[in-house]
């Protein structure tokens, strides 16, 4: 006869199954029919007669940049996470002080690890795009792109974007990115409480949580749940691993890899590590621990199709926040720096002409 306990167990499991078979049930659609509805002034051909080479030049680029180190693609989609968070995707994290030196935006403690190579990507990127179409794309855009050569050149899928983005006049305040970007700590309900005025459902939220399929992260971010005692929801196993490579004596803040299955693979392996116990962040392991989200989770790890389309999904609702269009903003020609008034005078006819062609 099984004991009690095994068989409260068992019911656990089939109720869990069952609210992964009804998720995938529900959500199973292909994703060219989930795509969201586009905001006013956004396009999905919206370069097609102004700069239609624009997503072959970021693409061949990022190639090159990858082939010698793939840990910038993880990178370049963490900076777009990060603009668009914010104050909505308008380049403003792009922006550098007036100094040259980092903004109040840049300089708020969840931006001071955006990797410095991922600035210089866009920059090179930007460079590459005006020589070849003149100043008619914006920094906003050109993130929106690379970073969705970064999921799908890492192995995950290749989504459409949406372009139009105008580039932003004004840098949010530290306050704001504070605000706005849930740090590591945060539990699965203070991430659904944070994201769901931007109109995110549990679902987008698991989604995108995915993105820690690659990237690094350094020990400050997550050495709370190691010392002074261990985070019960943590593997032993993997919490003795990560105390040898963030002993409580260093001097330096190391780094680790985020998922330890697959590090430089964007695939469902984070979902994975999640159900193993080995999530590295409380907000990540949080997810599975949550009764709302576990499912969605689990649905993840089962069927690596379905979350790329569910994290497509969620990548282009993203990618519309607040976004700037048609005349607002400008097209900048520094991804760290406003344009001049000068600059935008001599510009602004071929500005025009870019949207009234957009509209055909």
């Amino acid at each position: 006869m099984a004991s009690s306990s095994s068989s409260s167990s068992l019911q656990v499991a089939a109720a869990l199954l069952i609210s992964v078979a009804c998720f995938i049930a529900a959500t199973s659609h292909k994703v060219e029919a989930a795509e969201p509805a586009l905001v006013k002034g956004m396009s999905w051909s919206f370069y097609t007669s102004s700069c239609p080479k624009l997503e072959s030049i970021v693409k061949k680029r990022l190639q090159q940049v990858f082939k010698k180190d793939i840990g910038q693609a993880a990178g370049l989609l963490r900076l777009h996470f990060h603009d668009c968070f914010v104050q909505g995707c308008d380049g403003s994290v792009l922006l550098s002080g007036s100094a040259g030196g980092p903004s109040e935006e840049q300089g708020a403690p969840p931006n001071l690890s955006l990797r410095q190579e991922a600035f210089r990507i866009i920059e090179d990127l930007r460079a590459r795009v005006h020589k070849q179409c003149g100043r008619v794309v914006s920094c906003s855009d050109i993130l929106a792109v690379a970073a969705r050569d970064s999921v799908a050149l890492s192995g995950g899928p290749n989504y459409r974007v949406p372009l139009g983005r105008r580039d932003g006049l004004t840098l949010a305040t530290r306050a704001a990115t504070l605000d706005n970007l849930p740090p590591p700590t945060a539990t699965t309900g203070q991430l659904l409480t944070a994201l769901a005025p931007k109109n995110f459902d549990p679902t987008d939220v698991v989604a995108l949580s995915g993105g820690h399929t690659i990237g690094i992260s350094h020990c400050s971010s997550f050495t709370r749940r190691l010392y002074p005692s261990q985070d019960a929801t943590m593997d032993k196993t993997f919490a003795n691993n990560l105390k040898a490579a963030c002993p409580q004596a260093a001097t330096v803040d190391g780094t680790v890899n985020m998922d330890i299955r697959s590090p430089n693979l964007f695939d469902n392996k984070y979902y994975v590590d999640l159900m193993n116990r080995q999530g590295l962040f409380t907000s990540d392991q949080d997810l599975y621990t949550d009764s709302r989200t576990r499912g969605i989770v689990t649905g993840f790890a089962i069927n690596q199709s379905l979350f790329y389309e569910k994290f497509a999904v969620a990548m282009v609702k993203m990618g519309q926040l607040s976004v700037l269009t048609g005349s607002q903003g400008e097209i900048r020609g520094n991804c760290s720096r406003r344009s001049t008034g000068v600059e935008s005078v001599l510009k602004s006819a071929v500005e025009e002409a870019v949207e009234i062609l957009a509209g055909f």
